[in-house]
């Protein structure tokens, strides 16, 4: 397995929409205006909606899943649990961006008998500034 780390997966553009901004936002109760409404967003200085911090999930998620479906790691997701997630955000992502999102393959290792897979995704907006770096870690929980 550890022949896999460092293997790279092509990347993904997500299409930031300020519907979509707004559907996330009130899915996961946040009360932000400038989430919501155009004008209070403007006001502050935005060219549009801004989204969540965590909508990162939704940008970077079609490269992590590429990742996660290599066939040659061999991930069991019958016995997956997920085993966190660590975020550093830059710019703020606003509605209109385009964030290409490219998953890589950071670790792979064993411990007590399960497998823990470590993705890194990249995300970057149409200025090739970086929106978001994200380690996600899945844990294969041993055959019983």
């Amino acid at each position: 397995m550890s022949a896999a780390v460092g293997r790279s997966y092509p990347s993904v553009t997500y299409a930031v929409g300020r519907e979509k901004i707004r559907e996330y936002a009130a899915a996961t109760g946040e009360t932000n205006a400038l989430h919501f409404d155009l004008d209070a967003a403007r006001a502050a200085g935005h060219g549009d909606l801004v989204a969540p911090p965590m909508f990162a999930v939704v940008y970077s998620s079609p490269a992590l899943t590429a990742a996660m479906l290599d066939p040659e790691l061999g991930v069991d997701f019958a016995r997956v649990v997920h085993g966190g997630q660590e975020l550093a955000w830059g710019p703020l992502v606003i509605a209109g961006d385009e964030v290409t999102s490219a998953a890589t393959v950071k670790d792979v290792s064993e411990r007590g008998g399960m497998t823990f897979y470590a993705f890194e995704v990249t995300s970057e907006n149409q200025h090739a500034a970086t929106v978001c770096t994200g380690t996600w870690t899945i844990i294969v929980r041993a055959a019983s």
